[in-house]
C-alpha cells in the first residue's frame, strides 16, 4: 500500500489539489474542480466538490494499491472554528483520507511564501484577505470578513462598486462612464434596470467576474480607474495594519507575498498595490516568486502539524 499526502487550496472561483508522496514528498499528481469556499451551513457542499477534486488527482496515480494517509484542506470561509469543525467533520464522513487538517486558504499561502518565517501574505481573488507572523511568530489576520460584510479590494467588492457607480451614472448623480456598456455587454443585458435582477440572483464568483472588466475599461474611463485605485488603496490598508500590528511599526523591514487570481504579477490591481505600498508601507519588500498554496498545504502535510501550532 502507497501512502500518499493531499494538499488543497480551495478558492471562491477554483479548488486545486496536489498529491504527493507521503515518503519522500515527491508530487505525483495534480487535478483542479470548481469554486469550494465554506459559505456558512454549506460545509458538506464544499465537502463533495473537494472530496471530487482529490479523487480526480488520486486517478491520475497508476499505483494498485494506494491511500491518502492525510488530508491538508486551506479554504476560504473558515475563518471561524465552528466553519473548520463542520468542514472536517463533512470530509471525514467522505472517508476519502485516514486523516484530514483544515486551515484557511490565507495560512497554506504564508507557509507557501515563508516557510515559517516572518513575514504577511495578501490574497486577493473573489474574496480577499491578509495573513501574516511576525518576528516573535504570532500570528494574526487582517480582512477576510466575506462578501456581506467585508472582503474589499476583491473580485467580488469591485464588482459591487461597479455595479453601484452604472447604476449612479444612469441616475445622473454621476458623469456618464465607460463601465455601463462594457458592464451591460459582459452580462449579455440591455439596459442598466437589468442589472437589478442580474446582480439579485449573483454570487459572489459572478460579481468578481466583473473586476477585469473594470480593469479593461480602467485605461481609458477616469471612473473606472478610480475604482481600481480604490481596490489598491484598500488592499494596501490591510498590509499597513498587519504590518504596525506584528512589526510594531509600517517602515519596519517586512516580506510581503501576493496571491489570488487578481495579484498575478501582471495585474493591473497589483501593480497599483506595489507602487502604493512604496509610501504607505515603506518597509515592505515583496517577494517575487510566485505562491502556490496548495504547495503550502502539502509541505503542512509532511510536517503533519497544523499551521497555528
Amino acid at each position: 500500500m502507497t501512502a500518499f499526502v493531499a494538499g488543497v487550496d480551495g478558492g471562491g472561483s477554483k479548488t486545486h489539489v496536489i498529491i504527493a508522496r507521503a515518503e519522500d514528498g515527491a508530487v505525483m499528481a495534480e487535478s483542479e474542480g470548481p469554486g469550494s469556499a465554506v459559505s456558512p451551513g454549506h460545509a458538506p457542499e464544499s465537502a463533495r466538490v473537494i472530496a471530487s477534486a482529490v479523487a480526480a488527482a488520486m486517478e491520475k496515480i497508476d499505483e494498485p494499491e494506494k491511500i491518502v494517509s492525510l488530508l491538508v484542506v486551506g479554504v476560504a470561509g473558515v475563518g471561524r472554528q465552528s466553519e473548520r469543525e463542520q468542514l472536517s467533520a463533512a470530509l471525514e464522513d467522505l472517508d476519502i483520507a485516514d486523516e484530514v487538517m483544515v486551515e484557511t486558504d490565507a495560512e497554506i499561502a504564508l507557509e507557501d511564501a515563508f516557510d515559517g518565517r516572518a513575514g504577511i501574505i495578501l490574497i486577493a481573488g473573489t474574496g480577499s484577505i491578509a495573513h501574516g507572523r511576525g518576528p516573535t511568530g504570532i500570528r494574526a489576520r487582517c480582512g477576510g470578513w466575506g462578501p456581506k460584510v467585508g472582503d474589499e479590494g476583491s473580485g467580488a467588492w469591485i464588482g459591487r462598486r461597479a455595479l453601484g457607480i452604472v447604476a449612479a451614472a444612469h441616475d445622473g448623480r454621476e458623469p456618464e462612464t465607460a463601465l455601463t456598456g462594457a458592464i451591460l455587454t459582459a452580462a449579455q443585458l440591455n439596459e442598466p434596470e437589468d442589472l437589478i435582477p442580474w446582480a439579485a440572483a449573483a454570487d459572489s464568483r459572478t460579481l468578481a467576474a466583473l473586476a477585469p472588466v473594470v480593469f479593461s475599461t480602467a485605461t481609458t474611463d477616469p471612473r473606472a480607474k478610480a475604482l481600481v485605485d480604490l481596490a489598491a488603496e484598500e488592499l494596501v490598508l490591510h498590509l499597513r495594519a498587519l504590518s504596525q500590528r506584528l512589526f510594531g511599526d509600517e517602515r519596519a523591514d517586512v516580506e510581503v507575498a501576493f496571491a489570488g487570481g487578481l495579484m498575478k504579477k501582471a495585474s493591473p490591481l497589483r501593480k497599483r498595490v506595489e507602487h502604493r505600498l512604496k509610501s504607505a508601507v515603506p518597509g515592505a519588500h515583496v517577494r517575487s516568486e510566485p505562491i502556490v498554496a496548495a504547495r503550502g498545504a502539502i509541505k503542512l502535510a509532511l510536517r503533519g502539524v497544523p499551521a497555528s501550532s
